[in-house]
């Protein structure tokens, strides 16, 4: 049994989309689940008249918790989670059961396109630095042979992912301390550590508007991820971590902070920083030492992508500093 779980905050002509295109996919879900987070468009009657059952919250409680609901209530064995704003080749969810049934994984992703220039890449899998700043690889970047190539993964994106029920009880939920962003790092990280990885299926192809409800640069989107960055740091390395990578980590923030700035963002930084710090302490756990090999082996994938697709001027930087 497959359950479909959107969290949905306004966005109602990108809801009514998403709806119909799993409507008519050749491997239907068993039950759609469309977590109304205090929406104040028409979004739940639009996931009713569709058939979906609606689950609302007077509130915006952010991505996390909206998901960790849908998920508590799904029946299904696989879950798929999906944006309220991407679009779904047909055989989208049979491609990625598929690839996760072939590859012995319990998690996968797919292609995900841009919606506005369906030849240019939104998304694939991500990758993370040791310097605690990921990629969404092959984002912005003409689609190609190089995002055509099946592979395991370890991050995927919570855009667009398929996961058995199963590494839910076994990993976790999403952590809700992180609100929205970098919640899908967070978790690829609890995966593994334990050993769990998952697949890339490129057959499976979906198309993403893209930060719909706000935009990308958007003052909270840009305050969520300088916070979260951080949250990250103080929950899973190990330690010791100021003296091995404390150096990279700072090289690969005030970076992340020089192009926050270029796009006007960089007071949203800077609160976002003092938030993670003020609340790194109470997020610290100390990780184990194999955390630093996933970063590692991860920051080589980003190296490699890079280096095939062209670098982008962050990357070089980071790059030639580290």
């Amino acid at each position: 049994m497959i359950s479909a779980v959107i969290p949905a905050y306004n966005g109602a002509r990108f809801l009514k989309k998403v709806l119909a295109d799993l409507r008519a996919q050749t491997l239907v879900p068993d039950e759609i689940l469309v977590v109304d987070n205090g929406s104040t468009d028409d979004s739940a009657a639009v996931a009713e008249a569709a058939g979906a059952r609606v689950l609302r919250q007077s509130t915006n409680s952010g991505f996390c918790r909206a998901v960790n609901r849908g998920m508590e209530e799904a029946r299904g064995d696989w879950l798929v989670v999906l944006n309220n704003d991407v679009e779904l080749r047909p055989d989208w969810l049979a491609e990625l059961v598929r690839g996760a049934i072939e590859g012995g994984a319990r998690f996968a992703t797919g292609k995900i396109l841009s919606a506005q220039e369906r030849t240019r890449v939104d998304g694939s899998f991500d990758a993370v630095c040791l310097g605690g700043c990921a990629w969404r690889c092959g984002s912005g970047r003409l689609d190609g042979a190089i995002w055509d190539q099946p592979r395991t993964i370890q991050f995927a994106p919570f855009t667009a992912v398929l996961i058995a029920k199963s590494l839910i009880g076994q990993i976790g939920m999403l952590d809700e301390r992180f609100g929205s962003y970098l919640e899908d790092v967070d978790f690829g990280l609890r995966c593994a550590i334990q050993d769990e990885n998952g697949v890339y299926v490129p057959s499976a192809v979906a198309y993403h508007h893209g930060s719909a409800t706000l935009g990308r640069w958007h003052a909270e989107i840009v305050r969520n991820i300088a916070r979260n960055q951080v949250m990250l740091v103080a929950k899973h390395y190990p330690a010791g971590w100021l003296v091995s990578v404390g150096w990279k980590v700072l090289i690969a923030q005030l970076l992340w902070g020089f192009v926050a700035i270029r796009h006007g963002s960089g007071w949203s930084w800077f609160w976002g920083k003092y938030e993670g710090f003020r609340e790194f302490r109470v997020c610290r756990q100390t990780g184990p030492r194999k955390v630093l090999d996933v970063l590692k082996q991860s920051e080589g994938e980003i190296r490699t992508l890079q280096r095939a697709s062209g670098f982008d001027l962050y990357w070089r930087t980071y790059f030639w500093l580290t």
